[in-house]
């Protein structure tokens, strides 16, 4: 088990964190959170890069940074931006990562050649990575992060640049991997998680807004979110009046998707579940006008759960 205990990371007198409690088991944990809300600095804690200002990390009972390079030992870590050769091969890439964590150089070949073939990238392992896609690159990175069988794996952004067959390939992969180990990662693509991850975790004004399961998550909004058409000359008083999740001009007005008290539905709207994404949108809605029709929820949504924590 991974846990995170009070933990609070500031820059200057500004906190990026701020009091976060977390316990990760076997499983696929997907962490969003808008831009600038901290999913990095988290990570980079949780990797053992970064010192939290108070509080601790502990893996299966002990600090991660008393552990040290055991804890390393059992970490695969893919950061945002990874380092590499050009003039490498993947192949060779792997092998110089494996004999920095002081892999025996059979079973490094054998690891690299399984792994750079579970990423689709089997038969380009002895070409040059300059001629490389950043989605191929970034397969690379996800292999390297594999490369010592961790027993947590941290990933940042993995999917940038991959196309939608890479991001599903991805998916599947996740899911096996989760099976007998904890897998965290960072992604600004909702679908990428919302199937694959066992739960979702929400950073929000530095602390944990919520951490449950992807349906529970979902549940938030059940019985608030709609459809309907609205007119070109309503539109804007209707942009007012609801958080829009989603708007499509149409010949005829405007396709709505958005957030409504169910007792303020107006019979012409359609009822609609909840996704992930819809979620996503309403807790990180931007230029919030606070009407009293958007004021729909004490503490943002009514039933969210940090922990089985009632918000």
């Amino acid at each position: 088990m991974l846990t995170v205990h009070a933990v609070t990371r500031r820059y200057g007198n500004d906190p990026a964190l701020e009091g976060i409690d977390l316990a990760f088991e076997n499983g696929v944990y997907g962490l969003l959170a808008p831009n600038g809300a901290g999913k990095t600095t988290l990570l980079k804690m949780l990797a053992g890069l970064l010192p939290p200002s108070e509080g601790e990390i502990l893996y299966e009972g002990e600090s991660i940074a008393a552990l040290d390079e055991k804890y390393r030992m059992r970490l695969g870590y893919l950061p945002q931006r990874f380092g590499y050769y050009p003039n490498d091969t993947p192949r060779k890439y792997m092998q110089y990562l494996a004999a920095i964590k002081g892999m025996g150089r059979k079973e490094a070949l054998e690891r690299s050649e399984l792994l750079l073939e579970a990423v689709a990238l089997g038969e380009v392992k002895r070409k040059k990575m300059k001629t490389f896609s950043g989605g191929m690159i970034q397969r690379v990175g996800i292999a390297q992060a594999l490369l010592n069988d961790p027993r947590v794996l941290i990933l940042d952004e993995p999917t940038g640049g991959l196309d939608p067959k890479e991001r599903a390939r991805f998916r599947s992969l996740l899911t096996k991997l989760g099976r007998e180990r904890i897998v965290i990662l960072s992604t600004h693509v909702v679908s990428d998680v919302e199937s694959a991850a066992n739960e979702i975790v929400l950073l929000k004004n530095g602390r944990v807004f919520a951490k449950d399961k992807p349906e529970a998550i979902c549940a938030m909004l059940a019985g608030k979110v709609y459809e309907t058409r609205v007119s070109d000359h309503e539109v804007d008083t209707f942009r007012q009046n609801y958080p829009i999740l989603a708007e499509r001009g149409e010949a005829e007005g405007w396709h709505m998707r958005f957030v409504a008290e169910a007792e303020s539905a107006m019979p012409h709207w359609e009822l609609m579940k909840p996704g992930l994404e819809d979620v996503f949108l309403y807790v990180y809605r931007d230029g919030e006008r606070q009407t009293a029709k958007q004021r729909l929820f004490p503490g943002e949504l009514a039933g969210v759960r940090e922990e089985g924590v009632q918000i």
